[in-house]
């Protein structure tokens, strides 16, 4: 078998954890922030983890992550 490609697009926007799961950034942080509290922003900084529906798509995309 061929080794299998890595989807580069995937690759820049999540990390695995330790634990084994994959890391992301949240979304809405790009502009139109004045309209949003102090507190939302923050808690957008904090990363987020990928819904249980979604792992196993990212998991496919990055199979040496």
């Amino acid at each position: 078998m061929p080794k299998m490609k890595t989807h580069r697009g995937a690759a820049k926007r999540f990390k695995r954890t330790v634990s084994g799961k994959f890391r992301r950034n949240k979304a809405f942080r790009r502009h139109l922030l004045g309209s949003k509290t102090s507190k939302r922003k923050r808690g957008l900084r904090q990363p987020g983890v990928v819904s249980a529906n979604d792992e196993k798509r990212v998991a496919k995309m990055l199979p040496y992550a």
